[in-house]
């Protein structure tokens, strides 16, 4: 019941917040359509679905200032708070309402996987910003697409780089048992040996476990050059700081999981051995202007990592409902899939699964002066 209750509350706050911020010419003619956005704008993970609930409406403020668009777009903001059980509930909202015609979500790939089957169900096309399981896209629903690179993609290079240019030849692997986390560490397992290295240990503990001594205490015995962790935030910063707890002075890399200014607040100090990869885009003149616009925006929220992708998601469904029309939404999941888009992220296109081709490499960033800041090698 209190998730429920959180839920509604959140979905109250996200309509009013998005009423203040859609603030574009009214042109009375024009039929209006709902586009859902989903993602934690609560709770440890808020920071990554604030930035990128604001790319979204930046997006969708812009569309609506067109005198062409044919049709006003209304947001509906939901929070999934990380929770599998709440983002259902926000989708199933969402494919209730017949003047939603998409959405765009999901920061977490575990919630992601619950509400999938909830819009393939009422066949309201959706479109990932920010989860990066690759069981998303292998389902290969008609109605799911992804503007995000899969873990697979961040992985891989990570492995590359921490072998053969940062020299971790031994590299304990611990992750937590969620979907995602096992990913990682299957991921992880698979690609340091294929680039020279070895995995020394493989550890597995449940989502919010907050003791990792043990695991870490025998591998202060093992020599290990790095530890590699595949979960995300809170718990990345508790081991990080047990780390430094115990005497393990190693680098904690990972992918893009726990980069987020709470794994800083989290870790304290010892957020300064942790090292994180990625997704970074091209740098494009149209993500140039999306970053200066949203700096003349004013929002509250700094962007996160997954803003652009929020923001790519959004204009994607408005120019595939503006190709094809918003009241069939099969032929508008068929619009999206089949698309070629100028994003800010690049030119954006999808494979046969929904999965987009376009070109990612990575960033590496550490934390000095308590702040996340590009990684360089000493």
């Amino acid at each position: 019941m209190a998730l429920l209750t959180t839920t509604r509350r959140a979905v109250l706050a996200g309509l009013a917040l998005s009423t203040a911020l859609l603030a574009a010419p009214a042109f009375a003619d024009r039929p209006t359509v709902k586009i859902g956005f989903i993602g934690p704008i609560s709770g440890g993970n808020a920071a990554q679905g604030l930035g990128a609930k604001n790319g979204f409406l930046l997006a969708i403020e812009q569309a609506n200032a067109d005198p062409a668009q044919p049709f006003t777009v209304e947001p509906v903001v939901l929070d999934d708070a990380s929770d599998p059980q709440t983002g259902v509930s926000a989708a199933m909202k969402l494919v209730n309402d017949p003047q939603v015609i998409a959405a765009t979500g999901h920061w977490n790939s575990p919630v992601a996987l619950a509400t999938m089957p909830v819009f393939a169900r009422f066949q309201v096309p959706l479109v990932i910003w920010g989860a990066i399981s690759p069981d998303i896209t292998k389902q290969n629903l008609l109605q799911v697409t992804r503007v995000t690179p899969t873990l697979l993609t961040e992985n891989k290079p990570l492995a590359e780089w921490a072998v053969k240019d940062f020299g971790a030849k031994k590299i304990a692997v611990i992750a937590d048992t969620s979907d995602y986390g096992k990913a990682n560490a299957d991921a992880f397992n698979e690609f340091v040996p294929a680039s020279g290295g070895e995995i020394v240990s493989t550890d597995l503990l449940p989502v919010g476990s907050t003791d990792f001594r043990t695991i870490l205490t025998a591998l202060k015995g093992k020599n290990v050059d790095a530890v590699y962790f595949g979960g995300v935030i809170t718990e990345a910063g508790i081991l990080a700081k047990q780390m430094k707890e115990i005497g393990l002075d190693k680098p904690m890399i990972g992918i893009s999981g726990f980069y987020d200014p709470e794994f800083i607040s989290v870790a304290g100090d010892a957020a300064s051995n942790a090292i994180v990869s990625y997704p970074s885009a091209a740098q494009t003149p149209k993500l140039a202007k999306m970053e200066a616009d949203y700096t003349a925006k004013g929002f509250a929220e700094p962007e996160s990592p997954y803003t652009k992708f929020a923001f790519d998601a959004a204009n994607i469904i408005i120019a595939a409902a503006k190709e094809v029309g918003t009241e069939d939404k099969v032929k508008l999941a068929e619009a999206i899939r089949s698309g070629k888009f100028d994003g800010a992220t690049g030119e954006i296109t999808f494979d046969a699964n929904g999965q987009t081709q376009t070109p990612i490499a990575i960033e590496l960033k550490t934390v000095r002066d308590g702040k996340w800041t590009t990684y360089t090698k000493p």
